[in-house]
């Protein structure tokens, strides 16, 4: 699938078909995604823990679903809880021994005594420091963008998941204390069309990125802007006319309870 066709799907789809099970090979493409993303020091501290709802405790979902998931993880075939080991980091000189091994850093004929002698023994005094929160998560994230780009290639559907008590979704999965919960991500097929009502409000491009200086907005070139949405990466922006429509279809065809984020249920 090519950039712009990923680009132009990449939503956040809430609305999954609860009936119509996730391949296992599908997530496990996911799963492949996010191990070979870049990492830093290629210590891999991106982990993950896939929940099949149709087998996973009742107790383990009402953790999971919260006002933060509501009707999402209820719907669900499966989520996928990722959390970075921060213990990881201990293997550190291995792990850049290794990509010394393969010629992925250095250069020289004395490459690896220059290693040996400077960054891993900086890498393993900082070890401390480089297990708090920080360039872990953000090389986590690379991982699940990843993951989440193979979903959509594969025709899933996947939303992010933050929750109000990580550390209780830890102890729930039996993670030992050198984990840390990111997120949880619903994995299905999507029941509401791919577009999701539209592009969905942004803040305004120069607001968010500079060149060259703080107070320099990049310039943003209009010619740019239509090219990616004459090429269908850049979508009309949100709400499309049917969209509201479309929620009510949803909410009967789902048989979703109460109003808003959060099933009555749950409230």
């Amino acid at each position: 699938m090519e950039l712009r066709e990923v680009m132009g799907r990449r939503r956040s789809i809430r609305f999954l078909l609860p009936h119509k099970p996730v391949e296992l090979d599908k997530i496990q493409r996911m799963l492949e995604a996010a191990r070979i993303a870049s990492h830093w020091g290629n210590v891999n501290s991106l982990r993950a823990v896939v929940i099949e709802r149709d087998k996973a405790p009742k107790d383990l979902f009402e953790i999971l679903s919260n006002t933060v998931g509501g009707y999402q993880t209820q719907l669900a075939p499966v989520i996928i809880v990722w959390y970075i080991e921060t213990a990881a980091t201990d293997r550190v000189g291995t792990r850049l021994r290794e990509l010394v091994g393969v010629g992925a850093i250095g250069y020289g004929p004395n490459k690896t005594t220059a290693m040996e002698q400077t960054i891993i023994p900086n890498m393993e005094r900082a070890g401390v420091v480089l297990k708090m929160p920080g360039m872990g998560e953000i090389d986590c994230g690379q991982g699940i963008a990843q993951a989440t780009l193979m979903a959509f290639e594969q025709g899933l559907g996947t939303c992010c998941l933050g929750a109000f008590d990580l550390d209780r979704i830890r102890r729930t999965l039996g993670l030992p204390e050198t984990c840390r919960v990111l997120l949880s991500q619903t994995v299905g097929y999507p029941a509401e069309d791919p577009r999701a009502g539209g592009q969905r409000p942004r803040l305004p491009f120069e607001t968010l990125f500079q060149l060259n200086g703080y107070d320099k907005p990049f310039p943003r070139n209009p010619q740019v802007v239509e090219e990616l949405e004459r090429d269908g990466m850049l979508q009309e922006p949100a709400p499309l006319p049917w969209r509201e429509a479309e929620l009510e279809y949803l909410r009967r065809a789902l048989d979703l309870k109460g109003e808003g984020l959060v099933p009555s249920d749950q409230r």
